[in-house]
């Protein structure tokens, strides 16, 4: 499929005005008694001075060699413009211009040298987030068991020791001795006395040694 060729306004401007540049560019170089191809040579030089910064412009934006020698090739390029417009007799050229036009090659050939092999600083990619992460821990596992923490200090408590039985006396369970303390006790509150002995012992019907027993624990006589 053959594509069709459309007409750019963008490209159409760009070839008018190079064709016209290379001419003031010649004609000026020529009227500066620049003659034959030197002529021609010239308005190639300050072209690609003017491309070679305008390229080192677009990787290194804040170069500042590549703004000098591009504004250089453009008031190199507006002059000849502006001067072959009729402001500058061209049979009548003055010494600084001439001057000017015959140290271009060396000032084109030092800024297109420079242009290409400086070295291009890269731009900076940004450095991600590095996430705060907590340190490892190496746990080292071994065969012996962790040995048991000692245990806390207790403060004992003060509680009142129980009447110790009398030596030979039998030895009378706590249950027993509850339920015989509460036998006394409600003898106690009925008739306002403490319950006798041997009431005692008849009222639980219990052998002698342990009927005394209990009767010295709750101290009745």
């Amino acid at each position: 499929m053959s594509r069709s060729i459309r007409p750019d306004a963008v490209l159409v401007q760009a070839v008018i005005a190079g064709a016209l540049s290379f001419a003031h560019l010649h004609d000026l170089a020529e009227a500066a008694g620049q003659t034959g191809w030197k002529a021609w040579a010239y308005p190639v030089s300050v072209d690609l001075l003017l491309v070679a910064a305008w390229r080192r412009l677009r990787t290194a934006r804040r170069d500042r060699s590549a703004w000098t020698w591009f504004v250089i090739a453009l008031f190199a390029s507006l002059g000849a413009n502006i001067a072959t417009a009729g402001l500058l007799d061209l049979d009548h050229v003055p010494s600084w211009l001439r001057i000017l036009v015959a140290g271009w090659p060396a000032l084109a050939f030092l800024g297109g040298t420079l242009l290409v092999h400086s070295p291009t600083v890269p731009a900076t990619p940004p450095q991600p987030v590095e996430e705060v992460t907590a340190p490892e821990v190496a746990m080292h596992r071994t065969d012996e068991p962790a040995p048991d923490p000692a245990p806390a200090a207790t403060v004992p408590e003060l509680t009142p020791a129980p009447p110790k039985p009398a030596p030979g006396a039998a030895a009378v369970p706590v249950a027993l001795l509850d339920h015989a303390r509460k036998i006394a006790d409600a003898h106690r509150a009925s008739t306002g006395s403490p319950m006798p002995a041997d009431a005692l012992s008849a009222r639980l019907q219990l052998p002698a040694p342990m009927a005394d027993a209990i009767a010295a624990e709750l101290q009745l006589t």
